[in-house]
Order: C-alpha cells, then sequence, then structure tokens
C-alpha cells in the first residue's frame, strides 16, 4: 500500500463531499429536526401506558391474580430484579412487582405507580409488602437520541459508500482508476477513512448542538461514547462494502440499501423499546450492527456504565466490521 495514492483518493472523496452542500447540509439539519421535534412532542408529565414489570410470574402471592387480570396494563416478564430496579427508579417502569412474595416497588414520584398501587391493594390483602425508590425520570428524548443518530450514521454510511461506489462503477470511474497504479485496498481504505471521519465529525457536531438545546443526560463518558460512535459507524461502512463490491445498477443497489436500511431501522431500537415483544424479535435485532451500538450508547449516556460493561456490544461491533470487509474486499470488481 502506498500512503500517497492513499492519500490522493481520501482528499478527491473529501473534497466530492463537503462540496456537495445539500447532501452536507441535509446530514445536519435532519437529525437535529428530529430531536427537536420529538423533544417538544414527547416532553410531557402525563403517560397513557401502564408497564409493570412481574418477577417470578409462575408463582402467584395472595391478593397479585386479580392484579394480573386486569387489562390495558402491559406486564413484562424480568428475569433479574435489580436491573428491573433501576428501571423502577427512572420511570421505565412503573411498578415491579415480585407474584411468589408479594413485594412490590414503585417510584414515589411516579403518578402511574400510585395508580397501580391502588389497583394491587383493592383487594385489601396486608400480605404485599411496600418497597419504595426515587429517582429522576428519563425523557424520551433522552432516550431518543442514540437512536435519531444512531439512524443517520446508518443512511449515511450504506449510501454514502456503498451507492457512490455503484455509481463509479456505473459512470466509469472505476475502470479509469483500474488503470492506474492504485489497488482495491488502497481504493476502499480511503473511501471507509473518508466516510468514518467525516461521519464522526457530523455526529459529534449534531449531538454537541442538540445538547445545548434540549440538555440530554450523560451518566457516562463521552470518551466511551465516542468509541462507540466509530466503532459502530465503522461497522456500517464495512456492510456497504458488500453491497458496492459488484453492483453496477443505482436502482439495484438503491433497492438493496433499503432492503437492509428499513429492517435494521425498525428493529434496532431506533425509536421504540423492544422490551416486552416477542423473544424471537429481539434475537433477530441482534444480527444488526446498528442494534449494538444503539443499545452501547444507550447504556452508557442514560445507566453511566463504563467500556467493560459494554465491552460485549463492543466486540461483536468488531468482528462484524472484520467480517464485512473481509467479504467485501475479496469480491471487490472494479468493472
Amino acid at each position: 500500500m502506498r500512503f500517497k495514492r492513499f492519500m490522493a483518493v481520501l482528499s478527491a472523496r473529501n473534497l466530492e463531499f463537503l462540496r456537495d452542500r445539500s447532501a452536507l447540509s441535509w446530514n445536519i439539519v435532519l437529525p437535529v429536526l428530529i430531536v427537536l421535534g420529538f423533544a417538544f412532542a414527547f416532553t410531557t408529565s402525563s403517560q397513557d401506558l401502564f408497564k409493570v414489570g412481574v418477577y417470578e410470574q409462575q408463582k402467584q402471592a395472595p391478593g397479585v391474580e386479580q392484579f394480573l387480570q386486569l387489562q390495558h396494563i402491559q406486564f413484562i416478564p424480568i428475569d433479574v430484579i435489580d436491573s428491573a430496579i433501576i428501571k423502577v427508579e427512572r420511570h421505565q417502569l412503573d411498578m415491579l412487582l415480585d407474584s411468589s412474595s408479594g413485594r412490590y416497588w414503585i417510584n414515589d414520584s411516579s403518578a402511574n405507580g400510585y395508580v397501580l398501587e391502588q389497583l394491587l391493594k383493592r383487594p385489601a390483602d396486608t400480605s404485599l409488602n411496600k418497597q419504595t425508590v426515587t429517582g429522576d425520570a428519563i425523557r424520551y428524548v433522552d432516550w431518543l437520541i442514540p437512536g435519531v443518530l444512531g439512524m443517520n450514521i446508518m443512511f449515511s454510511s450504506l449510501f454514502g459508500v456503498g451507492y457512490v461506489i455503484v455509481r463509479y462503477r456505473k459512470n466509469g470511474v472505476l475502470k479509469r482508476l483500474k488503470a492506474t497504479p492504485l489497488t482495491a485496498f488502497e481504493f476502499l481504505s480511503a473511501q471507509v477513512v473518508s466516510r468514518l471521519w467525516l461521519i464522526v465529525a457530523v455526529t459529534s457536531l449534531v449531538y454537541a448542538g442538540t445538547d445545548l438545546l434540549v440538555g440530554f443526560r450523560m451518566y457516562g463518558s463521552y470518551l466511551s461514547l465516542l468509541l462507540v460512535l466509530v466503532l459502530g459507524t465503522f461497522s456500517m461502512i464495512c456492510l456497504s462494502l458488500i453491497v458496492a463490491a459488484r453492483l453496477s445498477n443505482e436502482e439495484t443497489a438503491n433497492g438493496i440499501l433499503n432492503l437492509v436500511s428499513w429492517p435494521m431501522m425498525m428493529l434496532s431500537g431506533v425509536w421504540f423499546s423492544l422490551e416486552g415483544s416477542p423473544e424471537i424479535i429481539q434475537q433477530l435485532a441482534l444480527i444488526f450492527p446498528l442494534t449494538h451500538m444503539i443499545q452501547a450508547a444507550r447504556a452508557i449516556m442514560i445507566d453511566g456504565e463504563s467500556l467493560l460493561q459494554v465491552s460485549d456490544h463492543l466486540l461483536v461491533l468488531i468482528i462484524m466490521s472484520a467480517a464485512f470487509m473481509t467479504i467485501g474486499a475479496r469480491s471487490f470488481k472494479w468493472e
């Protein structure tokens, strides 16, 4: 690999993107508008849906059976009670109920928790043991920001690299580059690095700007969040190389990229939590790099987790990146 040739292609791709004012503006403005729109629409203390975590659902203490039969309450099975208590503290669950022992947890500052407590105590069973926790509510916009930025990264990565390389091939640009000393590795590396630093820079700018306007919760390390951003972006850029490896038709590439991006956007937890959804859906979501990036980012921002605690997501992103890059590089053709 010749560094001079690599830098020439990298510089050319950077200038091509930066001179496209409409694409650059869209990458910055769209996520800002989405975040501000959701912050305005969903920053409210009222909630219509009750969410109750249920531990040991197969065993029921006296007075619990009637409560579990109530309609319009979403009962979510809980395996680990300690992590569920944290969700009650942060108003992500309105109540946590240990149905075998009759213990329950609510947040004293939660209106939904108060209503659910009255419903639970309706049979006037004195064997139930109340436990209280305290904590501030996590706004929907705090939960949403990693998903919105992740979605923007996904589209920028897939269409900004995959679609562009297909267009190069269709227009004969790759055929002319093949006649030069430039190698496929040098070309692909330049495309990946160019898009990687641009996306990281734009995403960091958007996050900082919207944070000044909205004020996001951030309990973890900004450096950890930056590492998740870099690994997640790199993984999705590598995924785009598989699509760009051989296709020469822009319409086909557009269809395949949409086929990849839309299920990823719907199942990776961009707009809503998959908690309470069928187990097969939750497992299917784990095949997408966007899922691991968003879950790791939310764990750092909302739960204050360290890199070690999200290392499983980071390891999956590294493995996916290596696999995508290998497949894309080996199957790449100039014409």
